[in-house]
């Protein structure tokens, strides 16, 4: 079926609107494509909806990609209707993309995963405005925390990170759900989004209520503002690191070149030489054990990291004052621990 032809919207002049157009419009003009074309992810809820209207009116054209995770009765319909409102306000193109929720780390995970893959595969090369909100970002600072695995978790979510694009993260969720209002659009509500057993949805019902009650109201602004400074942070630590790392030798790093920097900028350096190195996941027990090994060398054994092939698995051990990679046979190294 032949695309249609993207008709220009014209939107009311209301608080609301003017906000998030406003926030698309400088996206655009920091991170956006040069001939004006994006794809965006409608979920049918008010976010995306007031972004992909937003979208319509801010960019050269605009394609709906609306994922249909397939958890609940009549996801189907709610899918087609959200592509059918995409069409209705002008979208060039509207398509629901089915997905199998299926695969580790619980229901929330698994869905992300699935649904990332699906406008992955789906964009055609387009990048993909998503409608996560300043609210959002707070709640995903509260979740980093919860986890303390350090600055990198309480990051939140960049505005940029191709092909991914976030324009409402300095927007309100109020501001999305009145955005609708003043256009008259019904956003679909979605079920899990007030199911208590989500952590994130206790965080967002009872958790960010509460620090906003004791603070004043600025919880959440105070929270994305955090997420924002550190990500500055981290990207300079970032730097720092791999110019040690290329000090050290990316490929056994020297332990006493590692040993002489500061241990933020260390421990970034050993987890970037595990992550090229094809380690799948790098974590904090991981990285202490490692650094063990380079400041506090006496002799100790290696430090498991997972991965490996099959009846194997990936250890760092200390040699000859470097820092090397070995695959151990799974098997035989559990029995030796064990006994």
């Amino acid at each position: 079926m032949r695309p249609a032809e993207q008709r220009p919207i014209r939107l009311p002049e209301t608080s609301a609107v003017l906000g998030v157009r406003q926030a698309l419009r400088a996206w655009l003009a920091r991170f956006g494509p040069e001939d004006g074309r994006v794809a965006v992810a409608l979920s049918g809820g008010a976010d995306s909806l007031a972004l992909t209207a937003a979208a319509l009116a801010e960019s050269a054209e605009v394609h709906a990609l609306v994922v249909d995770h397939r958890l609940q009765a009549g996801s189907d319909a709610v899918a087609a209707t959200a592509a059918a409102t995409a069409s209705s306000l002008g979208c060039r193109t509207a398509r629901v993309l089915p997905v199998e929720v299926t695969g580790s780390g619980g229901m929330e995970a698994a869905a992300r995963t699935a649904r990332y893959a699906a406008l992955d595969d789906a964009r055609a090369g387009l990048p993909v405005l998503l409608g996560h909100t300043l609210d959002d970002q707070a709640e995903t600072v509260l979740l980093g925390l919860g986890r303390g695995s350090g600055a990198r978790s309480i990051q939140g979510m960049a505005p940029d990170h191709a092909p991914w694009g976030r324009p409402l993260l300095g927007v309100r969720r109020e501001t999305t759900r009145q955005f609708c209002a003043d256009l008259g659009l019904t956003p679909y509500e979605d079920p899990h989004n007030s199911a208590p057993e989500f952590t994130r949805v206790r965080l967002r019902t009872e958790v960010l209520p509460l620090l906003e009650d004791v603070l004043g109201g600025t919880a959440a602004l105070a929270l994305a503002r955090t997420a924002e400074q550190l990500r500055d942070d981290n990207t300079a630590l970032d730097g720092f690191a791999g110019e040690l790392l290329l000090r050290a030798g990316a490929g056994a790093p020297v332990c006493e070149v590692l040993a002489g920097a500061a241990p933020a900028v260390r421990r970034r350096a050993v987890r970037a030489w595990l992550l090229a190195a094809g380690v799948p996941a790098v974590s904090g027990p991981h990285l202490r054990g490692i650094d063990e090994l380079v400041v506090a060398w006496r002799g100790q054994g290696g430090v498991a990291v997972g991965g490996g092939e099959r009846g194997t698995r990936l250890v760092v051990i200390r040699e000859h004052g470097r820092l090397t990679l070995a695959r151990t046979d799974r098997e035989r190294r559990d029995r030796r621990e064990t006994s």
